[in-house]
């Protein structure tokens, strides 16, 4: 298996909900490749879903700092990167937004 690299950007939430490409499309099955975000006020998280809910499994949980020690988040994954087989849900406490780079 080679690399990908066919990867696209998500458009950016600032409440919990679906994740959607730049054509406002649910996402379906993807890799998240990388996660980031810009903080709020105070420390929070994100936490993202295998799904349309935060009822689905739980995919990652990324910490979001507080802007005051960092305005932005970034993770990149390893690998392939975090499988999401049926779509990505995701649920935002205390951060601005969040965008994911996925294929």
């Amino acid at each position: 298996m080679g690399m990908q690299y066919d990867v696209k950007a998500s458009k950016p939430i600032t409440a919990s909900g679906q994740i959607k490409d730049q054509g406002n499309n649910d996402l379906g099955r993807v890799r998240i490749k990388t996660i980031y975000g810009i903080s709020g006020n105070a420390a929070g998280s994100v936490v993202f879903y295998d799904g349309t809910s935060n009822t689905a499994p739980v995919l990652i949980t990324v910490n979001a700092p507080a802007k005051a020690d960092s305005g932005t988040f970034w993770l990149p994954l390893p690998g392939e990167g975090i499988l999401a087989e049926n779509a990505v849900y995701g649920e935002v406490t205390n951060a601005a937004s969040v965008m994911v780079i996925y294929g």
